[in-house]
């Protein structure tokens, strides 16, 4: 094992973490998550069985990652965002056979306090603004905002240029 994790945090038996990343105060990674290499993950992270999370992944503090969550590589997820993985959810109805999957892929952004409603795909590269709540599907290179969250421009791979 060649990554860190913090004394206060608990990782359950059978939980997959890459080399050089480093798992902060008071997170919990349940035994079927996988996590990539040269990730961090703040205080208070939550990772449920068959997330999967992968390489150089930014994730701030007080972010639970529940099952159905896929992010790709390269993505930060700032402080407190907001991931479902139900799309009616009742305290008196059973449905965890209805978890919706959810994919972050390659280099997306999502901005402090943002919700993600399960069952879509944020397009590589895109940026979510902070507070936003996505409930559909976005397209790559797209920045958006809102709640809704609505499509107002185009975002470069790098963010030096921005068609806002």
């Amino acid at each position: 094992m060649k990554y860190f994790v913090h004394k206060s945090s608990y990782i359950d038996n059978g939980a997959t973490i890459g080399d050089d990343t480093q798992i902060w105060h008071f997170s919990h990674i349940m035994p079927k998550a996988k996590i990539g290499n040269n990730c961090n993950l703040g205080q208070n992270i939550f990772v449920a069985d068959d997330v999967i999370v992968g390489d150089n992944c930014k994730i701030q503090n007080n972010v639970s990652l529940y099952k159905g969550v896929i992010i790709k590589n390269d993505v930060f997820i700032g402080p407190s965002v907001v991931f479902t993985n139900i799309r009616n959810p009742r305290a008196f109805i059973n449905r965890k056979n209805e978890y919706v999957t959810t994919i972050i892929e390659q280099g997306v952004t999502i901005g402090a306090n943002a919700t993600i409603v399960c069952g879509i795909t944020i397009g590589e590269y895109s940026f979510i603004g902070a507070g936003a709540v996505v409930t559909k599907s976005i397209p790559p290179y797209s920045f958006v905002y809102g709640n809704p969250a609505k499509i107002t421009g185009t975002v470069s791979k790098d963010l030096k240029e921005k068609g806002v």
